[in-house]
C-alpha cells in the first residue's frame, strides 16, 4: 500500500518549500478569523427571526427591539465575512495552485454554490435590515428567511470540500490531474461531509449563543437587569444550551468516522503508537515519539470510543512511515483542549435548562453568569481547537493520500509581506468591528423601540 501510495504521489512536482511554514500559517490565521464569524452566519439570522416572530404573535415590544438592533449586528458581522471570506478564497489560488490546478474540476462547484448563497443572502440581509418600518410586518418577516437558508447553505457547501479533502472521490487521476471528476458525488457522498456539516452546524449555535450571551450576562454582574436584556440572554442561552449537550453525541459519530476512514489522525489523536487491541485512553500526558507519558491512562476506553467494542484492534502510527504522521502533540492538545471545553459548556447548558424547565426562571447564582462570561471566548477556543484537530490530523496531506500539502504551496516569493499585510488587515478589521459594535450597544433602547 506504501508503494501505491509514493507512486500516486510522485505525479506531483514539488514547488519551492522555502514559505511552506508561513503559507500554512496564512491559512490558519484566516480560517481561525473566518470561522467564528461563519458560526454567526449560521445561527444568528436564525435568532433574530425568531425575535420578530415572537413580536408578531405577542405583539411585545422588546422582541422587535430585540430583533432590530440584533439585525444591526448581524448586518456588521456579515460585512465583515465577507471581507474574510473573500481573503480566503483568494488564499487558496494564490498559496496552494497546484491543489486547484489539479483538483479545482472537482471540488470548484461547491465554491460555485457557496457563491450563490453569499449573494442571496446579501440582497436579502439588506432588505431585511433596511425594510424596517417600510415593508408590511409580515412580509418583512417572509424578507428574513432566505437569510437564514443561505447562511447554513453557505457553509455547508464550503464544508463539503472539506469533507471531500478528508475523504477524497468522485475523479480519476491521470499524470497528476484529476479526470472523470463527478463533482456531486465527490462532495456529498463522502462519508466525511455529514458529519462534518452536523458537526459545524451545532457550533455554530453554540459559538454564538454564549458569546452573545456572555455580553448580557457581563451586563448582569454590573448591575444592567432589564427586562430587554433578560429576554436578549434567554434566547441566546437557550440556544446554546440546547445544542451543547447534542454536541457530545455528534462527535462520538464522527469520532467512529475518523477511526474507520482515518486511523492514522485517530492514532494521532490519542498518541497511539503500536497497532493496540483493547486500546486505552489517555487523559493529558506528552506523546515522546513511543507512547504517550505523565497522563492518566484509562484501560480499553479508546477501543470502547471508537468501536463500540473494548476489545477492538486500534491501529497506531507505526503503521505508516514517520513522514505520513502528522505532529502528534499539537493534535493532542487541540483534541483534548475541544473536548475538555465541550464538556464543560454541555455541563454548563444542561444546569441551564435544568433551572430554567424546573423552576421557570433563569439562574440567580452570580456564579453561573460568571461561568457564562467565561464560555463565550471559551466556546471560541473550542471551535478553533476543533477545526486544527480536523485540519492539523490529516497532515501532511492536503487532499488525504493523495497529494501532500508541501506538494501543493506556491513557489512565489513575498510570503513573509503578504503575511505581515494580512495581521495588518485583521488588527484593522477587529478595530473597527469593536468600534461599531460599542456604538451599537450605546445607541438608546428607545431609538430602536420607535423606530
Amino acid at each position: 500500500m506504501t508503494a501505491i501510495l509514493g507512486a500516486v504521489c510522485g505525479v506531483f512536482t514539488s514547488a519551492d518549500q522555502d514559505y511552506l511554514v508561513q503559507a500554512r500559517q496564512m491559512q490558519a490565521l484566516s480560517l481561525a478569523v473566518h470561522i467564528p464569524l461563519v458560526c454567526f452566519g449560521i445561527a444568528f439570522p436564525a435568532m433574530v427571526l425568531f425575535c420578530e416572530w415572537r413580536y408578531l404573535r405577542t405583539g411585545d415590544l422588546v422582541f422587535r427591539t430585540l430583533a432590530r438592533r440584533w439585525s444591526k449586528v448581524m448586518l456588521a458581522l456579515f460585512a465583515v465575512g465577507v471581507v474574510t471570506g473573500t481573503i480566503l478564497s483568494f488564499e487558496l489560488g494564490l498559496l496552494w495552485p497546484a491543489f486547484m490546478a489539479s483538483f479545482g474540476n472537482v471540488f470548484g462547484l461547491g465554491f460555485t454554490l457557496e457563491g450563490f448563497s453569499f449573494f442571496i443572502e446579501a440582497i436579502f440581509i439588506a432588505i431585511y435590515v433596511y425594510g424596517w418600518d417600510r415593508l408590511p410586518p409580515r412580509l418583512h418577516l417572509l424578507s428574513g428567511i432566505p437569510v437564514v437558508i443561505a447562511g447554513v447553505t453557505g457553509s455547508l457547501f464550503v464544508i463539503s470540500v472539506n469533507g471531500w479533502m478528508n475523504h477524497p472521490g468522485g475523479f480519476e487521476l491521470r499524470q497528476g490531474h484529476a479526470l472523470d471528476a463527478h463533482p456531486w458525488s465527490a462532495l456529498f457522498g463522502n462519508s466525511y461531509f455529514w458529519h462534518e456539516f452536523v458537526h459545524m452546524y451545532f457550533a455554530g449555535y453554540i459559538v454564538a449563543g454564549f458569546l452573545i450571551a456572555a455580553t448580557y450576562a457581563w451586563g448582569f454582574l454590573r448591575g444592567r437587569w432589564g427586562r430587554y436584556q433578560r429576554t436578549a440572554l434567554t434566547i441566546a442561552l437557550s440556544a446554546a444550551a440546547i445544542a451543547a449537550p447534542l454536541q457530545v453525541v455528534i462527535g462520538d459519530w464522527a469520532a467512529r468516522d475518523v477511526a474507520n476512514e482515518q486511523p492514522t489522525k485517530l492514532a494521532a489523536l490519542e498518541g497511539l503508537g503500536p497497532t493496540t487491541r483493547g486500546a486505552p485512553e489517555h487523559l493529558l500526558g506528552w506523546y515522546d515519539g513511543h507512547h504517550v507519558g505523565y497522563g492518566i491512562e484509562i484501560p480499553r476506553l479508546l477501543s470502547l470510543l471508537a468501536f463500540h467494542d473494548p476489545n477492538a484492534t486500534v491501529e497506531g502510527l507505526d503503521a505508516v512511515p514517520v513522514q505520513d504522521r502528522p505532529p502528534v502533540n499539537v493534535e493532542r492538545f487541540a483534541f483534548q483542549t475541544m473536548v475538555g471545553i465541550g464538556t464543560l459548556l454541555a455541563l454548563l447548558g444542561a444546569v441551564y435548562l435544568y433551572v430554567r424547565l424546573r423552576h421557570r426562571r433563569l439562574p440567580s447564582s452570580r456564579w453561573f453568569y460568571r461561568a457564562v462570561v467565561l464560555a463565550g471566548p471559551l466556546s471560541v477556543i473550542a471551535l478553533i481547537a476543533g477545526w486544527i484537530t480536523t485540519e492539523v490530523g490529516r497532515q501532511p496531506w492536503i487532499v488525504y493520500r493523495i497529494m501532500r500539502t508541501s506538494q501543493a504551496v506556491t513557489g512565489a516569493a513575498g510570503i513573509p509581506v503578504g503575511y505581515g499585510t494580512l495581521v495588518a488587515v485583521y488588527l484593522g478589521l477587529a478595530g473597527g468591528v469593536g468600534w461599531l459594535l460599542l456604538r451599537f450597544s450605546r445607541v438608546p433602547l428607545e431609538a430602536d423601540r420607535d423606530g
